[in-house]
């Protein structure tokens, strides 16, 4: 999300403390180089002056925020130039599966997102990463941290919430969906957020520093290897899934904002099982095998050489099919509201679930909503069972009961049952 940066310029002037005398030290100004103190502006002044006795020298910590000017901008620029180049969705070769729920979260973050399990190498992360080129724009109040819808009180944060009730008019700005990684290393409190140690020092006061929760509101959080987080990061993470809110209670601070995000993770089953807690969460699962054709693996080597030896030029060659989908996904958005779904379908949906012992009814309400995302993909306004024998084992597949001495698929369960109670 964009939001005002300010340059901040220091100097420090070292001189000898003189008694008597009433002429003005000489300065040394040295200068910093222009930049930001632990994420955020610095407004104030630090002074430290020593004891009497202690020191010849006192030193003055001087800092003002000026506005953004020209070096700063080249430095945008140059950054945004040198950043990693990402390899294109429509270039990805096969895992149609993987690639179509991704899609249908990005149509309707309500679905809860993806989990997506699969042997290594299989272009898991490459995929999710892929997908930053498709997100659509959204209106987000300017200046919040909490990327907070200016209209739908439910994605507001409290402080916006508040100036609307005033009928304070909040400016807006639109910026594509934010994109948002949960590194397994991450501490607890850059995960939630935690007290603003700059202000609690140069100002005095407790104040909340958001975290990748606040960051990832209204946007996606994508977590590699999600089988191998940690148990209180898992903790973290249900806590906000189930409420759609992060709650922070530590060092005197209390407070809470929206937390509503895709979530989307990735990981090897070989390397140890998710716990069914967090499974449960992930509206859709999606399993990923290794493509056995030789053909298409020759033609994802060569694919691949070509983007590692001419990022540029590859992406340019993709550049229409990616327009045109995200087109598409920009239009399904639009027109995802008026698509419908019978009543039979929805008994149906519901039968099958029932049939399977699918625990709770988050089962029913994802294959309902992600048969009408993929109604409005197809450009369709009414969803056919079709629609819904596609999306359905993608839905309840990690839904079901393990059964130890079972060897079948649990996506193949689930067609299997579909197309018993369909016929």
């Amino acid at each position: 999300m964009a939001s005002l940066l300010g340059t901040s310029s220091s100097a420090i002037w070292a001189s000898p403390s003189l008694s008597s005398s009433s002429s003005t030290p000489s300065t040394s100004p040295i200068c910093f180089r222009p930049g930001k103190l632990f994420g955020s502006k610095l407004n104030t002044g630090i002074q430290i002056r020593p004891k009497k006795n202690r020191s010849r020298y006192h030193v003055s910590v001087m800092n003002v925020a000026t506005e953004i000017n020209s070096t700063e901008q080249v430095g945008k620029f140059d950054s945004k130039k040198s950043a990693r180049p990402v390899y294109p969705f429509a270039a990805i070769v096969g895992q149609d599966e993987m690639k179509l729920c991704l899609l249908l979260n990005v149509i309707d973050p309500k679905i809860g997102g993806v989990m997506i399990m699969g042997d290594r190498g299989t272009g898991k992360s490459t995929t999710v990463r892929s997908l930053v080129d498709l997100l659509p724009e959204i209106n987000v109040v300017a200046g919040d941290p909490y990327n907070s819808d200016p209209i739908d009180p439910e994605f507001m944060g409290v402080e916006v919430r508040e100036r609307v009730e005033k009928g304070e008019k909040v400016p807006v700005i639109a910026t594509k969906i934010n994109m948002v990684d949960l590194p397994l290393g991450a501490t607890e409190d850059r995960v939630c957020g935690t007290i603003d140690i700059e202000k609690a020092l140069t100002e005095g006061v407790k104040a909340f520093e958001p975290g990748l929760l606040a960051k990832a509101n209204r946007g996606i959080l994508y977590v590699d290897e999600v089988n191998l987080l940690d148990d209180h990061l898992v903790d973290v993470l249900l806590d906000s899934a189930a409420s759609g809110w992060n709650t922070v209670e530590r060092e005197g601070i209390s407070i809470s904002h929206p937390a509503r995000f895709i979530l989307i993770g990735s990981g090897n089953p070989e390397e140890g099982e998710l716990r069914p807690q967090l499974l449960d969460r992930f509206g859709m699962h999606a399993q990923v095998g290794t493509v056995r054709d030789a053909d298409l693996r020759v033609k994802i080597v060569e694919e691949r050489a070509r983007f590692d030896s001419d990022p540029k030029d590859f992406r340019e060659t993709y550049k229409t099919e990616q327009d045109k989908l995200q087109d598409q996904i920009s239009t399904a958005r639009a027109n995802l509201s008026s698509v419908q779904i019978d009543r039979e379908l929805k008994v149906k949906i519901s039968r099958v679930c029932s049939e399977l012992n699918v625990d709770g009814l988050r089962g029913d309400i994802v294959t309902n909503r992600a048969a009408k995302a993929l109604a409005a993909l197809k450009g369709k306004d009414r969803v056919t069972p079709d629609d819904v024998a596609t999306v359905i084992p993608n839905c309840l597949r990690h839904r079901l009961r393990k059964d130890p001495l079972e060897s079948i698929d649990s996506g193949v369960l689930v067609s299997e049952k579909f197309a018993e109670i369909f016929s």
